[in-house]
């Protein structure tokens, strides 16, 4: 099946020209180059968790238990850096392996038991807020301990250099050309269709400029800042895991049919505990860097950011019954998510207000989803 721009592509686009239109007009200070590259942060965050829960919907299930997933783990290499005084590096890497094995755990359950994914990653949910409350002992953990910088505060302090920064978007656009030409002559020569010419390289223009556009908004105010560097990472690992690995390929069969996809030999077992382990490393990255750039582990880190994972892929076409659904997608919805959010918070919209309309988004996103998928 052939890539093509849909009314969802447009509607999205359309959506995010409209809120930043309305920001940048209520609030002139939406497009100062400081807040652009504050943005860019906080799309980061969101977005690298979404990545994880796109691993998750993908084979039909759904995880409610990431936003205290990654305060949980996150608290636990605050608390050995700050406290226990264990190396950065030491602590980062414990609560990495603690995710992966404790996801990795929730797989198991879900597939061996056959455990609903909801019921066991609702649990989750609230064993995890309290685990890290304990962890935490209910008090503020900073991030720098003493005043000293470590490789924990580093992760959204730090900024590529201006050359850096357009020697990666250079890296990158080479990457996308190359992955787009050899994708196109590989389907042409299995015997499949590939979309138009044109609609290939409009797309990966398209790309090219708001990457460009990326790197030169963030310049103007110190450079590409780290965390968008690390989600990079993610979203490219992410996407060649799910375009060009039979891993990926498994993902989208269980979510069209579990039934079919185990009939034609597909281990779906195998496949969904994996995704939950993958989802678990994403969670801890996620929660190193919120918790870096918030400076501290408090009680209420983390909290409702299920919500935005969620709604990222619903927004960016992500069926939450599994099978459909694209990382370019993910992170247009993200981005949406992560635009509103911001635009609130210059205007100084309370937090009872900010609830209110990611869950309006959220119910929107999935109404959508519905309407086109009846069509």
């Amino acid at each position: 099946m052939t890539r093509t721009f849909s009314l969802r592509d447009f509607s999205i686009a359309l959506a995010l020209l409209g809120i930043c239109g309305f920001f940048a007009v209520v609030e002139p200070k939406f497009l100062d180059s400081r807040n652009l590259s504050l943005l860019m942060t906080e799309l980061s965050i969101t977005a690298t968790l979404a990545m994880g829960m796109l691993l998750v919907i993908l084979p039909g299930h759904i995880d409610l238990s990431v936003g205290s997933g990654l305060a949980l783990l996150s608290g636990i290499a605050t608390v050995l850096t700050t406290k226990a005084g264990l190396p950065a590096p030491l602590s980062l890497a414990i609560g990495l392996t603690a995710g992966v094995v404790i996801w990795w755990i929730k797989g198991l359950l879900i597939v061996k038991e056959r455990i609903p994914a909801f019921i066991v990653t609702l649990a989750g949910l609230l064993v995890f807020r309290g685990l890290f409350w304990m962890v935490i002992q209910n008090q503020t953990v900073p991030v720098v301990a003493g005043g000293q910088s470590n490789l924990y505060s580093l992760i959204s302090t730090f900024y590529l250099p201006p050359l850096a920064g357009y020697i990666m978007a250079a890296v990158i656009i080479a990457v996308l050309v190359f992955a787009t030409v050899q994708a196109r002559r590989q389907r042409r020569a299995s015997g499949f269709e590939t979309e138009g010419g044109e609609s290939a390289f409009l797309r990966v223009f398209i790309a090219a400029q708001a990457l460009v556009l990326f790197v030169v908004v963030t310049n103007q105010f110190r450079g590409v800042p780290l965390p968008a560097v690390i989600f990079g990472s993610v979203a490219l690992g992410v996407y060649l895991l799910t375009q060009h690995t039979a891993f990926g390929r498994y993902l989208y069969a269980i979510g069209g049919s579990p039934e079919a996809a185990l009939v034609s030999g597909v281990p779906v077992g195998k496949v969904v505990i994996g995704a939950f382990a993958i989802m678990g490393a994403i969670v801890a990255i996620t929660g190193f860097m919120l918790t870096s750039y918030t400076g501290n582990s408090t009680t209420d880190i983390g909290e409702w950011m299920e919500l935005d994972a969620v709604a990222a892929c619903v927004i960016g076409g992500v069926s939450l019954r599994g099978g459909r659904g694209t990382v370019l997608g993910v992170l247009a919805g993200a981005l949406i998510m992560a635009t509103l959010l911001n635009g609130m918070t210059l205007m100084s919209v309370s937090p009872e207000y900010k609830l209110v309309v990611r869950g309006m988004v959220l119910l929107a996103a999935v109404w959508m989803d519905v309407r086109l998928g009846r069509q």
